[in-house]
């Protein structure tokens, strides 16, 4: 969330922040006459409140009867006109604080602009695609050949959109969660569980609502709310608190299921299991000071790309664009892998710098080693990497001529003797 004084005091900084990102800036307006509605009612109400008091202590003093009922009279009708006001008033600030909370993050300076991801700017590529002296399958036909994905279990189970991972397949899948783990938390992570649902508080603190409620699975009798990824707990766990500075940069990791209505297009992104309604995924996660935070950016972004170099990929590194961005999102970086067989870049990692916007939302705080006033922490994160597209670029880069795959390296060991799966 955006701080109110910056619509006050730079109202046009939002609105061309607005516009890089192809939205509607006149909202702009809207919140400048909602804040100064509510500075005028805050003005007015207190000083009738003012006013009451000070008539109160006039009551006591008289010694007319009739003057004092007159007095007391006058005052049940300033009562109610108070009364009105503070309504008026509670109601104004709500309307203030859902107009902000539907507002997205202003776009770093040097994210480049554009409407959509095909303005994204590829900012470097490394290593070359894998070269077969075979045509390269897909995973669909790799994993169906394998008896690896039973897609038909996953329809018959849930429907479109879900597939079922066996034997060795499910085991890789597993391997690379608990490897991606545990390289987390050698690069300095330190590993949480948390809850796969959570409250709708938790949701609107880490700007999954109300932008996305539309892409969202709920309980419909209870407040819980399946979580899309597990940025949304990381960033709850804190919501309301304090933090002393000497402790920040704190780096989480986390393992979740993710699950979020994908809507589907005609195309090829609706075969195998590119896209799905449901999915892993191990989430890196930052507080930090602001002024740390482009840094921290580039170190979760090295963070990633270890990720795709352990397990020997081809991959390049994006800047997204102003119309890409995410709501939330600040400065953003994708992390995409090469899939030969689908013939084309996944992404598996985004990289993003929130500022202050979630923390605003959170009210999550800092205590300055210099005993100044308290400041809102900074917050990042970014996929380390997501599945299945990392399990899609294994499957793909490392299948042989006779159909087998070969297990990366550094997943043998959580194989259980399994090198090649045919």
């Amino acid at each position: 969330m955006l701080d109110v004084k910056l619509f006050r005091e730079n109202p046009e900084l939002v609105k061309e922040a607005l516009a890089k990102r192809e939205m509607d800036s006149s909202i702009v307006d809207d919140v400048i006459a909602l804040d100064e509605q509510r500075r005028r009612l805050i003005i007015d109400v207190e000083t009738k409140k003012a006013e009451r008091n000070a008539v109160s202590k006039e009551i006591g003093r008289m010694k007319s009867k009739e003057e004092r009922e007159a007095k007391i009279s006058a005052m049940r009708v300033l009562g109610d006109d108070i009364a009105e006001l503070d309504e008026t008033l509670k109601q104004t600030e709500k309307a203030l604080y859902d107009t902000l909370a539907g507002i997205p993050n202003i776009p770093d300076a040097d994210v480049p602009i554009g409407p959509d991801d095909k303005h994204n700017v590829v900012l470097r590529t490394i290593g070359d695609p894998k070269q077969f002296d075979f045509e390269p399958k897909p995973h669909w036909d790799l994993g169906t050949d394998l008896d690896i994905i039973d897609f038909e279990a996953g329809v018959k189970l849930s429907g479109t959109r879900f597939y079922v991972l066996k034997g060795a397949g499910a085991r890789l899948e597993r391997a690379l969660i608990f490897w991606m783990l545990d390289l987390h938390i050698r690069q300095g992570y330190t590993e949480f569980y948390p809850p796969w649902m959570v409250r709708e508080e938790v949701m609107f603190a880490s700007g999954q609502l109300p932008k996305f409620a539309d892409n969202l699975y709920r309980d419909h009798q209870e407040d819980f709310w399946w979580v899309p990824t597990a940025e949304v707990p990381l960033t709850g766990m804190l919501m309301g608190e304090i933090l002393d500075e000497t402790a920040l940069p704190m780096n989480l990791t986390a393992y979740t299921a993710c699950f979020r209505r994908e809507k589907m297009s005609a195309g090829r992104d609706v075969r195998g299991i590119k896209r799905g309604h449901q999915f892993d995924k191990v989430e890196m996660y930052k507080y930090c000071l602001p002024e740390n935070a482009e840094q921290e950016l580039e170190n979760m972004v090295a963070d990633a790309c270890a990720t795709c170099e352990g397990l020997g990929l081809t991959y390049r590194i994006l800047k997204q664009c102003t119309g890409d961005l995410s709501f939330g999102s600040h400065k953003t970086y994708d992390v995409e892998v090469w899939a030969p067989g689908c013939q084309e870049w996944l992404e598996v990692s985004s990289i993003s710098n929130i500022g202050q916007f979630q923390a605003r939302r959170a009210n999550i705080k800092y205590r300055p080693a210099d005993g100044s006033s308290l400041q809102f922490v900074n917050t990042l994160n970014g996929s380390g990497l997501g599945l299945p597209r990392t399990l899609i670029a294994v499957l793909e880069n490392y299948q042989q001529a006779d159909g087998s795959i070969l297990v990366p390296d550094v997943l043998k060991p959580l194989m259980g003797g399994i090198e090649v799966i045919k």
